[in-house]
């Protein structure tokens, strides 16, 4: 429906149902300073047409046939068309509140494989039927662990997605649960597992480590896996590139694994939707926040679907609950269950051997800033002049360059990190290669 403004004589009808005989008697009560007494400096109304050709020319105004080289946590990939075609069913597209799957079977079942799924990819026991994102899974992973172990300290490496480390203080700042980061190698860019390990202590619940990590390297899940352990503490992995999953061995090491799904088939659309995940041991599974969808029998012996699990605060009472802020995306998640089906464990293998081939094809151009293993992104030091100033050169040649570190990692202010994924086409990273070299 569209918006359609109140008449005249429902707006009498309103204020003489309120007793005033004006808005302006109605609003009387707060101090003048606080009112507006002037019109809305808002130009006059126009037409539908003139709307529709006003926001047409500004579409043709944008950027387009742009190569981009952005990474960071929000990657450029290939989307099948099979995907837009299903999640369009108006099943799935316009049914009323599809995050909440209490009895409809296509959608709990579409969560039930898309769980399953992400077992698989991360060598996990149970999966939630997803996050927010993956932002705001980080947080509740950490929460989780700190449940689970009784100590309320979280240890996060720096080479994690710093917008994640931000959005966990903010969640962490009225929990009382203190955050530590400890650092990476300056030649690596891997965790400093010594600095890890001088920073755990009895009080420590949670180890969270990203791979690959912001700086697109693989991380050593296992030595940092047994430090966490050693010390009763649970360790949390995170990763931003699911591609990746197609290539590397699952973190199944990890207690909880948290990340985000932006990669299979979700497109960047200006930062979201997207959809988190949650994935866990067996043993941790009360404490995983959100829902989770199990397989049972109907009462006529049938293969049926239903919520089995489900731990927030709209289901169990207040202080029972995990969780007081999420839910699944439920309609994101099927976007990202559908890309899985398409590509299968061959096909997405097969992609992740892609964006591994065409970054290291335009790293052996470039000087990458650290010598650790990296999947599809790496850092490059920006050579006589500043990351701002070769980005600005590479639009000019129709090239959306790397993120420029400085904002994150001051230390970094002179290095950009770089992304290249199946879309990257090699005339592009030659020309990018000539302007960044």
């Amino acid at each position: 429906m569209r918006y359609l403004p109140k008449s005249e004589s429902e707006r009498r009808a309103m204020l003489d149902a309120c007793g005033v005989s004006s808005p302006e008697e109605l609003f009387a009560h707060l101090p003048e300073g606080v009112r507006l007494n002037r019109p809305l400096n808002l130009a006059p109304g126009i037409s539908e047409y003139e709307i529709v050709e006003y926001f047409r020319s500004r579409a043709a105004e944008c950027a387009t046939g742009y190569a981009s080289f952005l990474g960071a946590g929000v990657y450029h990939h290939f989307r099948p068309v099979l995907v837009d075609t299903v999640v369009s069913r108006g099943e799935f597209l316009t049914s009323y509140t599809p995050y909440q799957a209490e009895i409809a079977q296509g959608t709990l079942t579409t969560i039930f494989e898309f769980q399953t799924m992400i077992c698989q990819l991360t060598g996990m026991d149970v999966a939630n039927a997803s996050m927010y994102d993956g932002s705001t899974a980080v947080p509740e992973a950490a929460m989780m662990a700190v449940r689970a172990t009784g100590k309320g300290r979280v240890l996060i490496a720096k080479s994690v997605h710093p917008e994640y480390r931000e959005v966990l203080a903010t969640y962490a700042k009225h929990q009382g649960m203190p955050v530590v980061e400890f650092g990476y190698i300056a030649e690596s860019g891997n965790l400093d597992l010594e600095d890890l390990e001088r920073q755990m202590d009895p009080l420590t619940g949670a180890v969270i480590i990203q791979t690959p990590n912001f700086f697109g390297i693989v991380e050593q899940v296992k030595a940092a896996a047994e430090i966490a352990h050693r010390h009763g503490a649970l360790l949390v992995v995170v990763f931003t590139e699911a591609v990746s999953l197609g290539l590397l061995e699952p973190p199944a090491e990890a207690d909880i694994v948290a990340g985000e799904l932006q990669s299979f088939a979700i497109s960047p659309s200006y930062g979201g939707p997207y959809a988190g995940i949650i994935a866990t041991k067996g043993k941790y599974i009360r404490q995983m926040p959100g829902r989770l969808v199990g397989q049972t029998t109907d009462s006529r012996g049938n293969r049926a679907f239903c919520l089995t699990l489900s731990t927030r605060e709209q289901h169990i009472r207040r202080e029972k609950a995990t969780s007081n802020i999420c839910t699944n995306q439920a309609l994101i998640a099927l976007m990202a269950t559908v890309f899985m089906t398409v590509y299968g464990k061959q096909g997405l293998r097969e992609l992740a051997e892609q964006n591994l081939a065409k970054a290291h094809y335009l790293a052996g151009k470039l000087k990458p800033r650290f010598c650790g293993k990296f999947f599809n992104e790496f850092v490059v030091r920006a050579e006589g002049k500043s990351p701002e100033e070769i980005n600005k050169a590479l639009l000019k040649k129709k090239i959306i360059g790397g993120l420029p570190l400085g904002r994150f990692y001051p230390e970094l202010a002179d290095c950009t990190l770089l992304c290249a994924t199946e879309m990257t086409k090699r005339a592009d990273m030659d020309a990018l290669a000539e302007v960044q070299a």
